[in-house]
Parts: structure tokens; C-alpha cells; sequence
């Protein structure tokens, strides 16, 4: 067999990935990725590096304890840092990497499909609800 370069060997694995097969690691990534707080988190940090208070605040509604998992766990995919600086009190920020940046097209056009499509989406959620009702 003839030895593959770094980037043809890459290619190849993701000829190999199909997400509709159960067993597929790229499910693993799906799932990771639509994850509200995920998606949040990235396009939170578009703009650049912020520090946990920072996020916490722009984020409404999201725990410190999500937060803290979700942050841990972008950084372990490899899609966020988490940088340290050594200051009274401790900062620390996080940033996305080129990874992540990677994803912040995706992320950006999946949150405002969700806000400009909100109303058609609670139409279409009433009229069902509606339609149940005389069934029941």
C-alpha cells in the first residue's frame, strides 16, 4: 500500500464517516454540537475571548455548573481554549479555536434561522395542539 500524505489520510477518513450509520463516531460530534449550551457558547465567543462571568452574564438562564461542563467539555473537543493568567483575583478567559471558529458559520446561520422562524414554529405547535385536542 502506498503511503498517504497527512492531509490525503484525512480525506479519507471523513470519505468513511456516514452519520446515519449507528455506529458512526461523527454521531458523537452531531451530538455534541447541537447541544443548546454548545451552540450558545461558540457564537458567544465570535467576537473573541471572554471570561467566565463574562459568559455566564450573556448567557441567560444557564447554570454555573452547565457552564463549567459545557466549557470542559469544548476544550476536551478541542474547540475551545482555556487560558490562565496568573493576577489577583485569577482570570481566565476562553476562546474558540481554529476548530472552533471553524463552526461558528454553521452555529451562526442555525441561530438565526431559530429567531427569525420563531413565530411559524409556534404557529405550526398551536394548530397541532389544536388538532389534538378535537381528537381527544
Amino acid at each position: 500500500m502506498p503511503t498517504m500524505t497527512a492531509a490525503q489520510q484525512r480525506e479519507r477518513a471523513k470519505q468513511e464517516f456516514d452519520a446515519f450509520l449507528a455506529d458512526c463516531p461523527s454521531r458523537l460530534v452531531l451530538d455534541r454540537i447541537s447541544d443548546k449550551w454548545v451552540t450558545l457558547v461558540i457564537a458567544s465567543l465570535a467576537d473573541g475571548p471572554l471570561r467566565f462571568s463574562e459568559l455566564s452574564r450573556q448567557l441567560a438562564g444557564v447554570s454555573q455548573k452547565m457552564l463549567t461542563q459545557t466549557l470542559r467539555t469544548l476544550e476536551r473537543d478541542g474547540l475551545v481554549t482555556r487560558t490562565v493568567t496568573a493576577a489577583v483575583p485569577v482570570r481566565v478567559d476562553y476562546a474558540l479555536t481554529d476548530l472552533g471558529h471553524s463552526l461558528l458559520d454553521p452555529i451562526k446561520h442555525l441561530k438565526a434561522w431559530a429567531e427569525d422562524h420563531v413565530p411559524e414554529v409556534r404557529e405550526a405547535q398551536e394548530a397541532y395542539d389544536r388538532s389534538q385536542e378535537v381528537l381527544a
